[in-house]
């Protein structure tokens, strides 16, 4: 059995310090083998993946994708447990804008990949040919792919990754939508036109046996991140 996690980390926006103690604490609790980040800072030698992974006994691999005037590198992390024996990134196709990128990682037996695509909401034609990148890339199997989608389950990316792949949270999930976007979470709650939705997902072709919500406890009106995050178990073959 290997547990597998995602979560946007929503950078260093909010009250960081408070934030990274709720992540540390779900991390240490959760222990999942393999964990991938989205939004992971990256600035005049600073790492918010090393802040995360400080003494609980994770390999971390990053993959930059896009840089802001500041100098600040936003991209994507992966945590894991099990020996890293290979890792790449590839930029992904965004028409033009905001750069994103997919990193892969041979996790002990397992590869897996983390992305976030375009959040625009009428970039769905643009998600879908990054959707069709990534399964041109993950040749491997089992395989696991992590991260926000930026899209819900009835968008033609996800309907199209979820024949390429099992969603983990149609398959093994509690029943509920799963949203990991809510208006129950203060810092979703604070913008107007923010409806509660699932934007996070896991995929994979290993055998999912149980799939949930993390990183959803907040302390003095104080949560982790503006989303919420996905764990699942999984069988390999």
């Amino acid at each position: 059995m290997i547990r597998v996690a995602t979560l946007n980390v929503w950078g260093r926006q909010g009250p960081w310090p408070s934030r990274l103690a709720l992540i540390r604490q779900e991390l240490t609790d959760l222990s999942p083998d393999v964990i991938g980040l989205q939004e992971v800072w990256r600035h005049e030698g600073r790492c918010q993946a090393e802040e995360i992974a400080e003494d609980l006994g994770y390999e971390i691999a990053y993959a930059p994708a896009s840089i802001a005037d500041d100098g600040r590198i936003q991209g994507n992390a992966i945590l894991t447990r099990l020996p890293i024996r290979d890792q790449h990134h590839v930029p992904l196709p965004v028409a033009g804008y905001e750069p994103r990128a997919l990193l892969y990682v041979q996790a002990g037996p397992l590869p897996v990949y983390v992305t976030h695509l375009n959040w625009q909401p009428d970039h769905s034609a643009i998600r879908q040919e990054q959707a069709h990148f990534i399964t041109a890339h993950m040749a491997s199997s089992p395989a696991v792919l992590l991260g926000d989608f930026n899209a819900t389950p009835d968008s033609p990316e996800i309907q199209y990754l979820s024949k390429a792949f099992t969603d983990t949270w149609t398959a093994t999930g509690d029943g509920t939508t799963g949203d990991t976007f809510s208006r129950d979470n203060a810092f979703v709650s604070q913008y107007d036109d923010e409806p509660t939705r699932r934007l996070d997902y896991i995929f994979t072709t290993a055998n999912p046996v149980r799939t949930w919500l993390t990183f959803t406890t907040p302390e003095n009106n104080v949560w982790p991140s503006d989303h919420y995050g996905v764990a699942c178990d999984l069988n390999l073959p």
